[in-house]
C-alpha cells in the first residue's frame, strides 16, 4: 500500500535497502579479501629462498688454473679459470667417446671459465678437484673418491659409475668478470 501522505516514500524505502545490501556486500567483500590475502601471500617465496635464486660471482681475483666453489640453491657450484692447455685437452676429445656426449663449446660461455654444479651424477658426492693438492683423476679435472668416477677438465664422465656429465647450470656474464649463476 502506497502512503498518500508521504509521497515517494516507497521510493526512499527501495533505495535506502539497495544502499545496506551494496553495503554489506562491499563489506562482505573486504572481509573475504582480508581473509584470503594471507594465504595467497603464503604462497609467495620467502626472502631467503629469493636470495638463493641466483649468485653473482665477482671473477677478477681468480688466477688462471685456479678454482673456486660457491654455493647456489645449497648446492656446490665449481667455477674453474682454466688454462689453456685445460682447454685444449676439453676440445681435443672425440665426442662420439664420450658416455655423455658433450663439446667443450656446449659446456662453456667462454672456454677459459667452466662454471658447473660440483655433484656427482652417480650417487650425490662433491668430486675432488677443486683444491691444489686435491687428486684430480685420470683426465685431469674431477675424481669423485666414493665410487670412482673421473671428469675431465670440462667437466664430462670419462670413467666410473657415473651416467652424465656434471651439470652446468643455467649463467651469464654481465661484465667480463662478473658471472651470474641461476
Amino acid at each position: 500500500m502506497v502512503d498518500s501522505t508521504h509521497p515517494g516514500k516507497h521510493e526512499d524505502e527501495g533505495s535506502r535497502r539497495d544502499f545496506l545490501f551494496l553495503a554489506a556486500g562491499a563489506m562482505g567483500a573486504v572481509g573475504a579479501a582480508a581473509v584470503v590475502w594471507p594465504m595467497i601471500d603464503s604462497l609467495s617465496p620467502s626472502a631467503d629462498v629469493l636470495a638463493l635464486a641466483s649468485t653473482e660471482v665477482d671473477l677478477s681475483p681468480i688466477e688462471v688454473g685456479q678454482a673456486i666453489t660457491v654455493t647456489w640453491r645449497g648446492k656446490p657450484v665449481f667455477i674453474r679459470h682454466r688454462t689453456e692447455t685445460e682447454i685444449e685437452e676439453a676440445r681435443a676429445v672425440d665426442v662420439a667417446e664420450l658416455r655423455d656426449p658433450q663439446t667443450d663449446e656446449q659446456r662453456t660461455e667462454k672456454p677459459e671459465w667452466l662454471v658447473m654444479v660440483g655433484i656427482c651424477t652417480h650417487l650425490g658426492c662433491i668430486p675432488l678437484g677443486q683444491k691444489p693438492g686435491d687428486p684430480k683423476g685420470d683426465y685431469g679435472g674431477w675424481f669423485c673418491p666414493c665410487h670412482g668416477s673421473h671428469y675431465d677438465t670440462s667437466g664430462r664422465i670419462r670413467k666410473g659409475p657415473a651416467p652424465r656429465n656434471l651439470l652446468v647450470p643455467g649463467y651469464g656474464f654481465t661484465a667480463d668478470t662478473t658471472v651470474v649463476v641461476g
